[in-house]
């Protein structure tokens, strides 16, 4: 079924869809490595089983999904980890880290949920946490493109919507900070986002759009 769901994936990405990857040279061999993405449109997901078809990956999904039959039957089959957004939920990071630690591949959305607006939200601590606790290799990817009205309008018009997928250079945060923790693993987290904004366009970029270390590295860049 795994096997099915993948090429049905690759199918209708291909008839709505022009792809561009960049930058996937940069991904950690062997797995065991968590990929932080921006949040745009509901083609994010899938988009992660298109671009890294030969990796055993898994996705966090909002834990309402679960209720849905459809999402239930395609997370069992592509390895969702459906997490309880708003409480501390123990029993899916104890999942993920099993997961990481038998060399799977995490696809996460620090922002938690895809952006309305088109624009980077400030992102959650979740990924920053278990990275930085457990020496975790960070790769950043942007995705360009796969705003909801973009896909829509085109689809209307019968034409593909050209997406572009750029990866980063994989990195790794500090150590788990052993005091003023909720302060500390936020900055991680701005982190993880300002490198995943320094490559997305300005209109993308939302609360990190003025973000003092997303300058930093832009003017690195120059």
């Amino acid at each position: 079924m795994k096997k099915f769901l993948l090429w049905l994936i690759h199918v209708v990405l291909n008839l709505i869809t022009k792809v561009e990857m960049s930058g996937y040279e940069n991904l950690p061999a062997g797995g065991g490595f968590a990929i932080a993405v921006n949040h745009l449109g509901f083609l994010d997901v899938p988009m992660a089983y298109y671009a890294l078809n030969d990796w055993n990956l898994f996705i966090p999904v909002a834990e309402k999904w679960e209720r849905n039959p459809v999402y239930k039957f395609l997370g069992k089959h592509l390895n969702f980890v459906f997490v309880d957004r708003f409480n501390p939920d123990l029993k899916a990071m104890r999942n993920m880290m099993k997961r990481m630690s038998e060399g799977q591949t995490l696809v996460i959305a620090p922002e938690g949920t895809r952006a309305r607006d088109e624009k980077m939200a400030r992102g959650k601590p979740g990924v920053s946490y278990l990275a930085s606790r457990m020496g975790w290799k960070i790769v950043p990817v942007a995705i360009i493109g796969t705003e909801d009205r973009f896909l829509k309008n085109n689809i209307l018009r019968f034409r593909r919507t050209p997406v572009r997928l750029v990866a980063g250079k994989a990195f790794t945060l500090p150590p788990f900070p052993k005091e003023n923790r909720d302060e500390i693993l936020q900055e991680y987290t701005d982190e993880i986002m300002c490198q995943i904004g320094i490559m997305l366009p300005e209109r993308n970029r939302g609360y990190y759009a003025d973000h003092p270390r997303l300058k930093e590295l832009l003017a690195g860049q120059k």
